[in-house]
């Protein structure tokens, strides 16, 4: 016989996001809350960003990964809420029935009235870009070299290559550096970095590691273990030019090549999906299944986790206020659409007459912009208007509007209307 617990908010992801939506739904007035992590311990990847930069949106401080995740920790822990660690969520119904299992209880449900997803996000692997050449030991990820180093205290590799410039692979080679390896270089195949520019500048520049851009990998070489990679530069359609290899002789490549929200739990659930691969959620972070609510980078990635922190918190006090009914559930909602030259927006939909008529639009540019004005309008009703000095695709921008100036049935467009 299947046991069965109920609580009113489960949440799923031990993480900043879950963290901080338990600590959420709590102040909300909450008290019937479960915490599912699939780890041995709180606190998400947090435990090995062990760098600084964190908290300087939260507290105004400079922390480590852990120093963030304690003080969440801290918080959740004063407040006694119910947590299960080693815990596999294996599927969700739309009735909000979640199946489980653990070492100590097997397999068992938990019956809940509003779900919050914080679950996060996967690195994409060598098989995801079909990196060529051969398929020696010696290919990681970012994430799991850091991983390997800051948790285990192995180190990957001496002499080491990194593709991607994406923020863990930038900060991946300092920490190697640091550690005694050799970092010969780090190629990306956009013609600017993938990442933060101070992480460009305090990773790269600060270290003289050098940066290939319009560079990507060309061949992989190796029978057992790694022993060369080769790079070429690549045209404005990506395709690597003859004539401008080099060949690098390195024991270790480090893939730092973009982070896809993790969407799995999703699939026996009628959730809308944005071009049909990410959630769609209100500026609450509910889905198109009312009571299923979705924030953190498993809705969308995250240049910083504060940001992610209070996705969570929002998620988990909407989640509690719409378990009380303090706001409609069948409140009217118009779409939100990027424009010229906007990656995507978020939140997909903004739904009119809340309690809080605030709304932050997050977006991201397609590409390095200088002197722009940011446009916020429905037809041609200009909401809002900001001037940005620069704008990269690395960096998620905020643009707060209130939802009262919105009209009905006219999707709202974020743009960039022309060059200041």
């Amino acid at each position: 016989m299947i046991i069965m617990k109920k609580y009113k908010i489960v949440i799923v992801g031990g993480g900043a996001g879950g963290l901080s939506a338990a600590i959420g739904a709590y102040e909300a007035g909450e008290r019937s809350i479960l915490l599912i992590e699939r780890s041995n311990r709180l606190g998400g990847i947090l435990n090995q960003c062990i760098h600084s930069g964190f908290g300087t949106v939260m507290y105004n401080e400079q922390l480590t990964g852990p120093e963030l995740a304690q003080r969440l920790i801290n918080k959740f822990f004063e407040y006694k809420i119910d947590y299960v660690l080693e815990t596999n969520v294996l599927s969700i119904d739309e009735d909000k029935t979640i199946h489980l299992a653990n070492a100590k209880e097997g397999f068992y449900e938990v019956e809940a009235k509003a779900i919050v997803l914080t679950v996060g996000c996967y690195e994409r692997s060598a098989g995801a870009i079909q990196l060529p050449g051969d398929r020696p030991v010696g290919v990681y990820t970012a994430g799991q070299a850091q991983e390997a180093l800051n948790i285990h205290g192995y180190l990957v590799g001496r002499r080491v290559f990194i593709l991607g410039s994406g923020d863990i692979g930038m900060i991946m080679a300092r920490r190697m550096e640091l550690e005694g390896a050799k970092v010969l270089g780090v190629a990306e195949i956009l013609p600017y970095t993938s990442g933060l520019p101070r992480n460009k500048v305090q990773c790269l520049d600060d270290f003289s590691i050098p940066l290939y851009l319009s560079h990507t990998v060309v061949k992989v070489e190796g029978k057992k273990n790694l022993e060369a990679v080769t790079i070429a530069k690549v045209d404005e359609n990506f395709t690597p030019i003859p004539g401008t290899e080099i060949r690098f002789e390195v024991d270790t490549l480090l893939l730092s090549i973009g982070l896809i929200p993790d969407t799995r739990l999703l699939r026996n659930l009628p959730i809308e999906l944005n071009h049909g691969r990410f959630p769609v959620v209100d500026q609450r972070f509910m889905s198109n299944v009312p009571g299923i609510f979705i924030a953190g980078n498993g809705l969308h990635v995250h240049d910083v986790v504060d940001y992610v922190s209070d996705e969570g918190a929002v998620a988990g006090k909407s989640a509690a206020n719409y378990l009380f009914e303090r706001t409609s559930r069948n409140i009217e909602q118009i779409a939100v659409e990027p424009g010229n030259l906007i990656n995507y927006v978020l939140p997909n939909r903004i739904a009119l007459r809340t309690k809080d008529n605030i709304v932050h639009l997050k977006y991201r540019p397609k590409k390095p912009l200088e002197n722009v004005r940011i446009v916020v309008r429905q037809g041609e009703n200009i909401v809002r208007k900001i001037f940005l000095p620069f704008a990269l695709p690395a960096q998620m921008e905020i643009i707060e509007i209130n939802s009262e100036k919105l009209v009905s049935n006219e999707p709202v467009i974020v743009e960039v209307i022309a060059h200041a």
